[in-house]
């Protein structure tokens, strides 16, 4: 079992932060996202497809910015039985996509192991969705747990099967860290650089803070896409990760 390290302890080294920032393409078509990376140019290296340009012509897409030797993250959070997922991650896992979401459900992570068998795929276990918050969980039958606590309870499970990063809100990275050890991934959405709008999301950090709490990579979509510069928004979010 994994012993408990320092929240600020990171496993993946410096190198160039900008595979460590994951810009999110949230936009509703394959033409509106070639022109958002051809403006972000090399301040970008990795990108988030999820479901909105997923099934708008995405996939594909995703196979083009592989092709340019960009890193994909498909954020689908797959959950279904068991064969289902093992066969999906399967077939996703030949497209050299670098992470994929799953939903943190024991089988489903199982499922999802079994299925990146062989390939490089990472294998990301989303805990809870960082537009949720206490009230949210009560609504969705999980009372009396917390955000917190089911967070926790899900990458303990995560980490005993073997997956190789979680998805968690920044606040809840250090404890995540402590949790699953030095070597795996955490990812956290729901970034808001300083004076930026929260929009949808419940549980934001700042990008410096994030680091600062044991993240790995940050995933940031709206601040950067819909950016009058996303070129220097995204370079702006890199620098404040290289000092954090």
């Amino acid at each position: 079992m994994s012993q408990p390290v320092s929240p600020s302890a990171n496993p993946i080294p410096q190198g160039d932060m900008r595979d460590r920032l994951i810009i999110g393409l949230d936009v509703p078509s394959v033409e509106e996202a070639r022109a958002v990376v051809t403006r972000i140019g090399d301040a970008g290296s990795f990108y988030k497809i999820g479901y909105q340009l997923a099934y708008a012509g995405g996939f594909e897409f995703a196979r083009e910015l592989i092709g340019q030797g960009k890193k994909i993250f498909l954020d689908l959070k797959l959950h279904d039985i068991g064969n289902t997922v093992e066969e999906g991650v399967r077939s996703i896992a030949r497209m050299g996509v670098t992470f994929l979401t799953v939903h943190a459900y024991p089988q489903t992570m199982r499922a999802a192991v079994a299925g990146k068998a062989g390939s490089s795929l990472k294998i990301l276990a989303v805990t809870v969705l960082t537009s949720y918050d206490d009230n949210d969980l009560v609504e969705a039958g999980y009372a009396p747990v917390s955000a917190a606590e089911l967070v926790a309870r899900r990458a303990e499970q995560a980490r005993d099967i073997g997956i190789d990063g979680i998805v968690c809100a920044a606040t809840e990275a250090g404890r995540v860290r402590g949790i699953v050890g030095r070597n795996r991934l955490i990812v956290t959405p729901g970034i808001r650089p300083a004076g930026a709008e929260a929009g949808d999301q419940k549980r934001i950090v700042t990008p410096g803070d994030a680091i600062r709490n044991g993240a790995t990579h940050l995933v940031v979509a709206r601040p950067i896409v819909k950016a009058a510069d996303p070129r220097a928004a995204a370079e702006a979010i890199v620098r404040e990760m290289a000092e954090a």
